[in-house]
């Protein structure tokens, strides 16, 4: 029992009413105390003093009287002795008290207590009675007789004619004067426990009025740290209180404000990082993933394997150097190469930052990827593009600069090798000239240069517009041509003189590359997307499946030195395809080698097909 009172007496005191109420008692009681001791050492101090003085008069004017019947002797002897008597025993008679008359010898004459009647005609010893025959008026102390009981002792002379005759003794008991103090302070203490009383319960209401609202205030303050923002103190004054409670509500009102706003942040900043183009990984400074956003794992081939915890390093397959310089905080970028479950390899930029912060140094790295396939990928195509161009033109130069040295050296005297020299020359410039052409067109498209004039074009007229173009050649070489224009195909809107290039470079190609007495069929149709579909199909020599994927590159030959020879440039099919998608449309080559060759290409009905370019 008295254990768990001591476990449970330290958490109730730590409590604010506990300790309120506490402090008010206990300044109740303080002050009571210092009241009570200050007043009943007061009451007591003017007491005894009133109790002393009334003896001392008394004594006073006893010894006035007695003057008159001491020192008479004779007849009268016995006269004044009973004078004496009846003055002690009525006149001067006090409760509790006793009063003797002495001789000047100090001989009892008197007493007014008949217990003490055998004192009559005994000395009285006491020092104040010898002060007192002495002829020293003042004399008082305090005794306790034989019975345990506290007096007050005055003696006083008795003179008469100037000469001291006898002595006035006074022994009166301090127990009235004793009880009364001790009803005083029974009601003083009475007084404080009610005043304790009263004032454990006006504590308790006063703790309670300061308290209720600070527990409220706890209660909620604990909600809005769970998340409960809605929580508001109601404010029932303008006092402390009030203000504290107003205060709490706005910081409240702050707080929710701040958390929406920061949750917004939160919230867009997870959007961003989870939709970028650019992988992103968030390191400390151990080099510890605490961030990694989809794309990264997409880039890495990580999956839904988890990444967060696991070495930045390790995961990037970074090198010792790497690591070296990461830890140092240098912001550099290194190229990775990785490859897919499906064999193809692709090229990773990574760019990394440290993250300062002033006090403590490099506290992270944010690490960010960007596929640079192909962005690689067109800086070879460039490069490649631009060996192309360089080798095209470079060829027919050199036949020029060839032949016009053999003229300059003296075939220009023989007519008939001059007139096959400049023929030479003649068909080399007209080749660059048509690989420039193609270049200039190629670079208006690239450019949305190349604005198209789009009209209602017949289909059905179109198609056999470019088989009369190449009738006569076809004639030659015993190639039948075929058209079909399925129910439902009339008009198209395209810029007539774009798409006849179109199908003048397919035709062209279909004709190289058919053998004599072979066919070309040629077909319009309308798709299930509402799209107009144009087909050109050879049984000529086909394209191999490996070169199918690049048929459309510039400058891309499946037999170079056949089609160089045939006078193409390579630019055809490329200048077809920026054609047709500048109309809105798409183009696609199906081939089996030596089966022939289905060319395809949609062109959209409406108007607004196409980008207008």
């Amino acid at each position: 029992m008295h254990s768990s009172m001591k476990l449970r007496l330290p958490s109730l005191f730590r409590t604010i009413q506990a300790k309120l109420i506490l402090v008010y008692v206990l300044l109740i009681l303080i002050a009571m105390q210092l009241i009570g001791v200050y007043f009943v050492s007061a009451m007591k101090t003017s007491l005894t003093s009133n109790f002393t003085k009334e003896l001392q008069e008394r004594a006073e004017l006893l010894s006035v009287l007695a003057a008159q019947n001491l020192g008479v002797t004779g007849d009268s002897a016995e006269e004044s002795m009973e004078n004496l008597r009846v003055l002690v025993n009525n006149l001067f008679s006090i409760n509790g008290a006793e009063i003797q008359v002495l001789d000047a010898s100090g001989k009892v004459l008197t007493t007014s207590k008949p217990s003490h009647a055998d004192y009559v005609g005994t000395k009285n010893t006491q020092t104040v009675v010898n002060r007192a025959l002495q002829g020293i008026r003042d004399n008082e102390e305090y005794i306790i007789d034989e019975d345990n009981i506290r007096k007050k002792v005055v003696a006083k002379p008795v003179t008469s004619d100037g000469k001291i005759v006898g002595a006035i003794y006074i022994a009166a008991s301090l127990n009235e004067l004793y009880d009364t103090m001790e009803r005083v302070n029974n009601i003083f203490i009475s007084g404080i426990l009610l005043a304790l009383g009263l004032t454990a319960v006006l504590g308790v209401i006063l703790a309670h009025t300061i308290t209720s609202p600070i527990k409220e205030m706890t209660r909620r303050a604990t909600a809005v740290a769970e998340g409960q923002f809605h929580q508001k103190m109601p404010v029932l004054g303008d006092d402390e209180i009030g203000q504290l409670s107003k205060a709490f509500n706005y910081m409240t009102s702050r707080l929710r404000d701040a958390l929406a706003q920061n949750e917004e942040e939160k919230e867009k900043l997870a959007s961003i990082l989870t939709n970028m183009s650019d992988g992103v990984i968030a390191a400390d400074e151990n080099g510890t993933v605490i961030l990694m956003n989809r794309r990264a794992g997409e880039m890495l081939w990580i999956g839904e394997e988890p990444t967060v915890g696991s070495d930045m390093i390790s995961l990037l397959h970074l090198s010792d150097e790497e690591r070296e310089i990461i830890r140092r905080g240098i912001m550099h970028s290194t190229l990775l190469e990785n490859e897919t479950p499906e064999g193809d390899v692709f090229l990773i930029r990574v760019t990394f930052t440290p993250i300062h912060r002033r006090e403590t140094g490099i506290v992270g790295t944010i690490a960010v990827l960007q596929d640079v396939t192909e962005q690689e990928k067109l800086e070879a195509s460039r490069r490649e593009f631009v060996a192309n161009v360089s080798h095209e033109l470079r060829t027919p130069l050199t036949t020029i600069k060839s032949y016009t040295e053999a003229l300059e050296d003296g075939a220009m005297e023989d007519p008939e090798l001059g007139l096959k020299f400049a023929s030479v020359i003649q068909n080399q410039t007209d080749r660059m000239i048509r690989l420039v052409t193609d270049l200039l067109h190629l670079s208006r498209l690239d450019s949305k240069e190349a604005q198209l004039r789009k009209q209602m074009t017949p289909v059905l007229e179109m198609l056999e517009d470019v088989a009369d173009r190449f009738s006569f050649q076809m004639q030659e070489r015993g190639i039948k041509p075929t058209l079909f224009v399925a129910n439902g195909v009339d008009s198209v809107w395209i810029d007539r003189d774009q798409i006849d290039q179109v199908l003048d470079n397919l035709f062209s190609n279909a004709m190289k590359y058919t053998p004599e007495d072979g066919t070309i069929a040629i077909e319009a149709r309308i798709t299930e997307d509402h799209m107009l579909a144009i087909s050109l199909q050879d049984n000529g020599i086909g394209i191999p499946r490996k070169d199918l994927d690049r048929i459309f590159e510039r400058f891309y030959r499946v037999d170079k030195a056949r089609s160089r020879n045939m006078g193409g440039t390579g630019l055809g099919l490329s200048i077809a395809r920026e054609i047709v998608r500048a109309h809105g449309g798409t183009i696609s080559l199906q081939s089996e080698l030596g089966s022939g060759t289905r060319v395809t290409f949609t062109l959209p009905l409406q108007e607004q097909g196409g980008d207008g370019r």
